[in-house]
């Protein structure tokens, strides 16, 4: 039998090649996750660059889109009181004998088929003074439609409503509150503003009280704000006489969207508030 000697040497030889050989693996690994770690990073990084773009597109997006006006910058205590008219008409007479009452003039936008539908209420209407806007000729979704198709469709409302009252209209707001740029460029070409609203009552939903309405409206009001309320509320014959009071309370007057908007050159900042150009 063949015996092998292990001198103390040949121990100390062994321990610092293994040592050797643990400390190359951990090196090893290190480098390993540096890599791993670097190729995550730039991964991520990259990953992040077509969400900036995009982000930086949207902004630059929103820079040019075209916006109606939903408010006007004023500061003498002047508000609109706006009223669209496409369905019923049961309230219609109620409205116009409460705003004759507290002596203030509104804007309504009627549809096509409700002027058709409704003639003496249309005459009734601009026969007191108020401002009769163009709310298309049958409600339609006019994001959808071609220039083309929304000419013929403001003007056939206009063509209605110059049979009735004699003039056509100054003031356009779109079904449904929908728009896009197209809509505001060829509205504009044909010599219309495009009107919103910077405070809804909502009154359309049948679950809404006269209180809640209130509680949502007055709080809102400030100069050159628009107020959007709709012939046919559910509660427009209990809330609309203590908005008028206490608006006026507050010292605002009411005038139509007209009147309200600004004169000589003006620009609509990306929040819809339209301001003389400086």
């Amino acid at each position: 039998m063949r015996i092998f000697v292990i001198t103390k040497r040949t121990l100390i030889i062994a321990a610092i090649a293994i040592a050797g050989i643990i400390a190359s693996a951990i090196i090893l690994l290190n480098s390993s996750a540096r890599s791993s770690g670097a190729v995550s990073l730039n991964t991520s990084v990259t990953s992040s660059l077509p969400s900036i773009e995009e982000y930086e597109l949207e902004v630059l997006a929103g820079k040019k889109k075209e916006l109606p006006v939903y408010s006007v910058d004023r500061n003498d205590k002047k508000i609109a009181l706006t009223i669209d008219a496409a369905w019923e008409d049961d309230k219609t007479e109620y409205i116009l004998s409460e705003l004759k009452k507290n002596d203030i003039k509104a804007t309504f936008f009627l549809c096509g088929f409700w002027a058709e539908k409704y003639p003496d209420n249309v005459a009734a209407i601009a026969a007191q003074g108020h401002e009769i806007g163009n709310h298309s000729a049958t409600h339609p979704h006019m994001n959808k439609l071609s220039s083309a198709q929304i000419r013929e469709e403001l003007n056939k409302y206009d063509d209605l409503l110059e049979s009735i009252t004699g003039k056509r209209s100054k003031v356009f707001r779109a079904p449904y509150g929908e728009y896009n740029d197209n809509v505001i460029k060829t509205v504009r070409d044909m010599g219309l503003t495009t009107v919103q609203w910077s405070i809804d009552t909502i009154d359309w939903k049948p679950e809404r009280s006269a209180q809640t309405i209130l509680d949502t409206v007055l709080p809102k009001l400030s100069d050159g704000c628009i107020i959007l309320c709709h012939n046919n509320g559910y509660k427009i014959k209990e809330y609309l006489p203590t908005l008028i009071a206490e608006a006026k309370a507050q010292g605002y007057e009411f005038v139509t969207v007209s009147e309200l908007l600004l004169d000589g050159e003006t620009e609509i900042d990306v929040n819809g508030v339209q301001k003389k150009v400086r």
